[in-house]
C-alpha cells in the first residue's frame, strides 16, 4: 500500500501516467486526421497536472515519499509546472505542422510527449540515484522515438540514430559515475550520499573519479562543450515541432538533476565540480557563439545559441560555493541559474513557434533566407521573432537581459578571483552573439520577401504566441516576481 505522504509527493505523476494510457486507448477510435479530440484531452490533462504541481509548490512544504526515494519541494514543483506548461505550448505550436507532415496518423506525438514529460517529472522529483536515472531514460527513450516520428524522412531518421548513439554513451557515463558514488558511499539516497561525503571518511580520489563521469553525463544532457556534438545535428535533422520538444522543457529537467546530484548530493565536493563546470561554461560560451556566426540554417544557429545559453546557466552554478562557504552565495547563484533556464525556455518556445508557423505544407522554413521580408508579410510575427532574438542576445528591457545580468551579478558578488574576468569574458561573448541574432532581424525587416503570401495561423496558436511574446517583454520589465519565486524555491531546497 502507498502511504498518504507518498501519494501526496507524486499524485500529479500518477494522474499524468493514467491519463497518458487513457489517451493512448481513446485515440484508437479517433478518425480525424488532425486528432482534434486527442489534442483537446491532452491539453486539458496537462492543464490539470500543471495546476496540481503549482498547488503543491504554493504549499511551501518539503515531503519525502516511497522510502525517501521521491521528494516534493517548492523548486521541484515549480520546475515540473513550468515543464508541463512548456509541453502544452509545444503541442499547440506543433500540431498543425505535424498534421501537414503525416505525423498525426496515430496519437504517438501526444502520448510520447506525455511520457517524455513523465520522465522529466520523475527526474525532477528523484531523491535517489536510481529514480533519477529511470526518469532520465524514460525521457530520452521517448525523445528518440519522437525524433524518428517521420519514418519516411531520411534526415529525421539519421538525426534519431545520432541522438540514440551519443545519448547511450552519455547515459553510460552517468550510470558509471553513479555506480562509483554508490561503491564509495554505500548508498543511492541523495541525502545519505551528502552525509557520507561530508563525514570525510571516504577517499577523495575515488569520489572525484566518480564525479568526473557524473558531470560528463550531466553536461551531455545540458548540451555544453565538449559534449555538444549532438545538439546541432539533432536540432537540424528533427522535425521542427520535435526540435522544440527536445530543446524546451527538458532543459528544466536537466537543470533539476544538476541541482539534485551536485548541490543536494555532492555539495562537499563543490570546489571540484565547480572547476569542471567553469571549464565547460567557458568552452560553451566561446564555441557556441563563434560557431553560430557561420550558420545559414536557423535551427542550427539556434542550436549553437543553446550551447552558449547553457554556458550562462553553468556560470550561475559555479559561483555558489566560495572557500567552502555554501550559505552566503548559494541561494543567489543557484536562483539566478534557475531564473535563466526558465526564461530561456520561455523565449525558445516563442522563437520556434514562429518557425513552425512559417513552415507551411511541403515547405520547411529553416534557412535564414526563408525569413526574408517577414515584416512585410506579417508585422506581428516578425515582431514576436524580433523580441525573442533580442532577448536571447541580452538586449534590455527584455527578460534575456535581466537573466544574464542576474547570473553576472551572482558571479561578481561571489568575490572569487576569476569572477570578474569570467564576467567580462561572458559579456564579450554576448556581444559576439548579438551579431547573428541581429543578422536575422535585418533579413526579416530589410530584405525583400520571397513570397507575397500572408502568414495564416489558427486562433489557438495566435493567442498563445502573443501571450508568450508578452511574457518575454513583461518579465524583462518586471522580473522581481519570478526572481523571488526562484530565490524562495532555492532557499527552501538548501534549507532541507
Amino acid at each position: 500500500m502507498i502511504d498518504k505522504i507518498s501519494w501526496i509527493t507524486a499524485y500529479p505523476e500518477f494522474v499524468l501516467l493514467v491519463m497518458t494510457c487513457v489517451i493512448a486507448l481513446l485515440d484508437l477510435g479517433v478518425k480525424s486526421p488532425m486528432r482534434g479530440t486527442t489534442y483537446l484531452i491532452t491539453l486539458l490533462t496537462l492543464a490539470v497536472v500543471a495546476y496540481m504541481q503549482a498547488d503543491l509548490a504554493l504549499t511551501g512544504s518539503t515531503l519525502y515519499g516511497f522510502g525517501n526515494m521521491v521528494v516534493s519541494d517548492t523548486m521541484g514543483s515549480w520546475l515540473k509546472c513550468f515543464a508541463t506548461l512548456a509541453v502544452m505550448v509545444t503541442l499547440v505550436y506543433g500540431r498543425t505542422y505535424a498534421g501537414h507532415r503525416s505525423m498525426l496518423r496515430g496519437g504517438e506525438l501526444f502520448t510520447l510527449s506525455m511520457f517524455a514529460l513523465l520522465g522529466m517529472s520523475v527526474m525532477i522529483s528523484g531523491n535517489n540515484f536510481l529514480v533519477i536515472y529511470l526518469g532520465l531514460e524514460l525521457l530520452t527513450l521517448s525523445s528518440y522515438a519522437l525524433v524518428a516520428l517521420r519514418r519516411d524522412n531520411a534526415t529525421a531518421t539519421e538525426a534519431a540514430m545520432k541522438y540514440f548513439v551519443l545519448g547511450a554513451m552519455a547515459s553510460g557515463f552517468l550510470l558509471y559515475g553513479m555506480s562509483m558514488m554508490y561503491g564509495a558511499t554505500g548508498t543511492l539516497d541523495v541525502n545519505a550520499v551528502f552525509k557520507a561525503i561530508a563525514s570525510g571518511q571516504i577517499r577523495h580520489q575515488v569520489l572525484v573519479f566518480g564525479l568526473v563521469f557524473v558531470v560528463s553525463g550531466l553536461a551531455f544532457k545540458l548540451g555544453v562543450v565538449p559534449f555538444h556534438m549532438w545538439i546541432p545535428d539533432v536540432y537540424q535533422g528533427a522535425p521542427t515541432a520535435i526540435t522544440l520538444m527536445i530543446g524546451g522543457a527538458p532543459k528544466l529537467a536537466a537543470f533539476a538533476i544538476v541541482i539534485r546530484l551536485l548541490v543536494e548530493g555532492m555539495l562537499p565536493l563543490a570546489l571540484d565540480w565547480q572547476q569542471m563546470l567553469l571549464v565547460l561554461a567557458v568552452g560553451s560560451l566561446l564555441i557556441g557563439n563563434l560557431a553560430a556566426i557561420a550558420q545559414t540554417n536557423v535551427k542550427r544557429m539556434l542550436a549553437f545559441s543553446t550551447i552558449s545559453q547553457m554556458g550562462f546557466v553553468l556560470l550561475g552554478l559555479v559561483s555558489g560555493v566560495v572557500n567552502g562557504d555554501a550559505l552566503s552565495f548559494a541561494a543567489n547563484a543557484y536562483s539566478s541559474a534557475m531564473f535563466y533556464v526558465i526564461t530561456y525556455v520561455l523565449t525558445t518556445l516563442a522563437s520556434f513557434g514562429v518557425l513552425l508557423l512559417l513552415s507551411q505544407e511541403g515547405f520547411e522554413s529553416e534557412e535564414i533566407a526563408d525569413l526574408a521580408g517577414l515584416n512585410q508579410r506579417s508585422p506581428l510575427y516578425a515582431g514576436v521573432m524580433a523580441v525573442c532574438l533580442l532577448s536571447l542576445a541580452g538586449i534590455p528591457p527584455l527578460v534575456g537581459f535581466y537573466a544574464k545580468l542576474a547570473v553576472l551579478q551572482a558571479l561578481v558578488a561571489s568575490g572569487q578571483a576569476f569572477g570578474l574576468a569570467i564576467a567580462v569574458f561572458a559579456v564579450m561573448m554576448s556581444l559576439i552573439g548579438a551579431f547573428y541574432y541581429l543578422r536575422v532581424i535585418k533579413v526579416m525587416y530589410f530584405d525583400a520577401p520571397i513570397t507575397a503570401s500572408s502568414v495564416v495561423a489558427p486562433l489557438d496558436v495566435r493567442v498563445v504566441l502573443c501571450i508568450n511574446a508578452a511574457l518575454v517583454l513583461g518579465l524583462g520589465l518586471f522580473p522581481s516576481g519570478l526572481l523571488a519565486l526562484c530565490g524562495n524555491a532555492i532557499r527552501q531546497m538548501l534549507g532541507t
